[in-house]
């Protein structure tokens, strides 16, 4: 059997577009993408506000796409996507991380995910969680089922799962807003995420930004730190792992990493993957995963000493505290200040000063 495969790339802000097809040829990703199938691309928006690392880059987003265009894949089956959360909204975000600016220069649409049909769909495989967690029925779009699907996410950390990546990508498209239940059981659910893509898409790829990754406190009040790397791979448990690799962290360690690979649903131990492109056996970021203060609430509620809460808190009519004190907290008190200061910082990059020519573009 042959080994899974990452590409990585050195890149810079100056050829970063250039360097996307560059990776998507070393990939060979017409090896892995049906030209003739409808193409789901699976955007990551973590936060309505831009931030560095958290969401797609644009860069990331104007590469890839860019050079689906350009090989005569038909537009019509370029199928953009992103869902809501009960803190996120597509449409601000698309606009606000500089995705709408590109889609419409290529000529390309944007597609809502809270606007298109969810149906129950009963999954032959056996899941670990998410059965549970929804009895009354899994609820997907019913547009991906059949289609095959490439994911944009970023290289960063996550106070629920540790790292985050293509896995944790899926989390955002085949759930609905609700999917915070899952939190609890977040390893497992990524788990139950990986069998279900298994079954319902023909082909799964996964392009990851790292030219900015995020350390810290992630999804969102992280510290964005440039790396210049990017990453392409048919197997996402295998390009997770090497992500997590970069970060620092034995991938094996991580329990969905390790589950996943237990359960054959890719590759996590980097002896099987084979890197092409840039010798990775010397990078380490360093990296830490932290927990803000949303998560470490959401946990203490959740497993920790105020569990006894939890029915009350999160799963009652009064469940619509914890939004409002997730956006009180992100947008109101730590962006305005903490944020602001790392953005003001990070425009001095060439990242940067990348992202704002792409404001002057918009």
């Amino acid at each position: 059997m042959s080994r899974s495969k990452v590409a990585v790339l050195r890149t810079n802000a100056e050829q970063v577009v250039e360097d996307y097809r560059r990776l998507l040829e070393l990939i060979d990703y017409k090896s892995i993408l049906d030209f003739e199938q409808d193409t789901i691309i699976k955007l990551n928006l973590s936060w309505t506000k831009y931030f560095p690392a958290c969401s797609s880059q644009p860069w990331q987003v104007d590469g890839v796409l860019r050079t689906l265009v350009e090989d005569g894949y038909s537009r019509d089956r370029i199928l953009p996507v992103e869902n809501k959360t009960v803190v996120t909204n597509p449409i601000k975000g698309a606009h606000n991380n500089l995705w709408m600016p590109i889609l419409d220069e290529l000529q390309l649409g944007f597609t809502p995910l809270p606007d298109v049909e969810w149906v129950v769909y009963q999954f032959k495989e056996k899941l670990l969680k998410l059965d549970q967690i929804f009895p009354e029925g899994i609820q997907i779009p019913k547009m991906y089922i059949g289609k095959q699907i490439l994911h944009l996410p970023t290289i960063k950390t996550h106070g629920h799962s540790t790292t985050t990546g293509s896995i944790k990508n899926s989390f955002g498209g085949l759930l609905k807003e609700v999917r915070h239940y899952a939190h609890k059981y977040m390893h497992e659910v990524l788990v139950d995420l990986m069998i279900m893509q298994k079954e319902l898409h023909p082909n799964i790829f996964a392009v990851m930004d790292g030219t900015v990754a995020g350390d810290g406190a992630g999804p969102r009040t992280m510290i964005p730190r440039s790396k210049n790397l990017i990453l392409a791979s048919a197997d996402s448990v295998a390009i997770d792992a090497v992500a997590a690799k970069l970060m620092g962290f034995d991938p094996m360690s991580i329990p969905y990493l390790r589950m996943c690979h237990e359960r054959g649903l890719g590759v996590a131990d980097l002896n099987e993957v084979e890197i092409l492109g840039e010798d990775i056996s010397e990078i380490n970021f360093h990296f830490q995963t932290k927990k803000s203060f949303v998560i470490w609430g959401d946990q203490m509620l959740r497993k920790g000493p105020l569990r006894f809460l939890e029915h009350i808190a999160l799963h009652s009519p009064l469940v619509v505290w914890a939004p409002m004190a997730s956006n009180f907290y992100h947008d109101v008190l730590w962006y305005p200040t903490v944020g602001k200061s790392i953005i003001r910082k990070f425009a001095t990059t060439e990242w940067g000063q990348l992202f704002e020519k792409y404001k002057q573009r918009s």
